[in-house]
């Protein structure tokens, strides 16, 4: 039976642990840190967006789009995803469940690629990178 292997992620840490049966407790192999997930956007830019002026009065201000703290946390989704990328590469595992917050779940399904979705046995939205390696193992099927 090969191993499996459950990410647990959030914009500033991932946490990959591994099971070798199905109904086994998670043991903590890695972990991967954004230090730049944890700060807000202005400690990552220097500068702020302008105001423009609308008319009667009215202004709102204006950006570039996404944000730092955005394309900071994008980068780091890619980066895990190419971490599990090479754990499949290596045939580390044959299974994988992903648990991460809703936002950065979104942003991870952009940088997988297909064989890597093809061996995600479940998708969990939740915050649970500070649990403990039981309090995760709860929130999983009985048997992985």
């Amino acid at each position: 039976m090969s191993k499996i292997w459950v990410v647990v992620a959030d914009a500033s840490r991932a946490r990959i642990f591994t099971a070798s049966k199905p109904a086994d407790g998670l043991t903590e192999v890695e972990t991967l840190s954004n230090p730049e997930g944890r700060l807000h956007e202005g400690d990552l830019v220097s500068d702020r967006g302008g105001r423009i002026s609308a008319g009667e009065g009215a202004r709102h201000g204006y950006g570039a789009g996404s944000s730092a703290k955005d394309e900071t946390i994008n980068r780091f989704a890619a980066t895990v995803c190419k971490h599990l990328e090479r754990g499949r590469n290596s045939r580390a595992f044959g299974k994988l469940y992903v648990v991460a917050a809703p936002q950065f779940l979104g942003m991870m399904r952009k940088h997988q690629s297909d064989p890597l979705r093809g061996l995600i046995s479940d998708e969990i939205a939740t915050e649970l990178t500070t649990q403990s390696a039981e309090r995760i193992r709860a929130q999983l099927p009985e048997f992985l």
